[in-house]
């Protein structure tokens, strides 16, 4: 008897649109989870004109995310895995846009511009990725 092994699905929305950052909603397996901030959204073509080093947001699209000890966070956290012109994108704590370095922070939109409660959303996030399953994450840019 074979033992199938369920997919964690994250999928994250971009809602909001700002001159220096994007805020977005972040759900876990068709749930909502928290708030997401990352950097402004730039258009990028296939030769990734257009991208500032460190402040813009990744592409929309479906990546494959890996759990990986981060020497410099000192913990383990989510990967993007093959992110068109970008390397090293993780999931991680953050309050604003000065944190993200392309990256995406979770935690809630409670103040303009800024996330609460981080680490804690973090920890709940990270409480719920499992090593061994395998791990999606599809981000989708609304309107902007």
């Amino acid at each position: 008897m074979s033992v199938s092994i369920v997919p964690i699905e994250i999928y994250v929305k971009r809602v909001a649109y700002k001159k220096q950052y994007t805020v977005g909603k972040l759900y876990l397996n068709g749930c909502y989870f928290c708030d997401t901030l990352e950097d402004k959204v730039r258009p990028l073509d296939g030769t990734c004109q257009g991208k500032v080093k460190g402040q813009t947001a990744i592409p929309a699209g479906r990546y494959r995310v890996q759990v990986v000890y981060v020497a410099h966070f000192h913990r383990f956290l989510p990967w993007l895995r093959a992110v068109p012109c970008f390397t090293g994108i993780l999931i991680h704590n953050g309050k604003n846009a000065d944190d993200t370095k392309g990256c995406i922070l979770v935690g809630y939109n409670t103040r303009k511009g800024e996330l609460s409660e981080s680490k804690t959303v973090l920890n709940a996030l990270m409480s719920k990725l499992h090593e061994t399953s395998p791990i999606y994450i599809t981000i989708v840019d609304g309107k902007y």
